[in-house]
Parts: structure tokens; C-alpha cells; sequence
């Protein structure tokens, strides 16, 4: 049970920061990779890599993660 909690954890977050850096890209052009030397640089193809397979992780398990999904309306 806690490797789930953990697993949903760092999914959590690493949406998170996919969703500010959407944000940061919308508003002012910035994109986080900049600090990593550019969307072509290997660390920031894993970094989309890993917000992608976050949104899918959490996409498959939300119902059961999720304490307002389970709530009676």
C-alpha cells in the first residue's frame, strides 16, 4: 500500500511541475528545459518522458487514489 502512495506521490508532482511549465510556456515563452540546455537535450526528454508516463500512471489509477471520486454524491 505505501508503494502505491509513493508512486501516486511522485506522479502528483511531477504533473505538477508539467502543468506550471505548460503555464511558465503560455505566459512567457519560457520552457523548464531552458535549464537543461533545451528540449533536445537527453535530461529533458526524460524529464517529458516522466511527466507522460506520470499522466498515464495517474489517469489509470485516479478512481481508486482519488477520496472525492469514492464519495457518495
Amino acid at each position: 500500500m505505501y508503494t502505491m502512495k509513493a508512486l501516486h506521490m511522485v506522479a502528483f508532482t511531477l504533473l505538477a511541475v508539467g502543468g506550471l511549465n505548460w503555464l511558465a510556456l503560455a505566459l512567457t515563452g519560457w520552457d523548464i528545459s531552458q535549464l537543461f540546455g533545451g528540449p533536445e537535450t537527453t535530461i529533458a526528454k526524460a524529464i517529458y518522458i516522466l511527466v507522460g508516463l506520470s499522466a498515464i500512471s495517474e489517469l489509470a489509477t485516479h478512481k481508486q487514489n482519488c477520496r472525492r471520486c469514492t464519495m457518495p454524491a
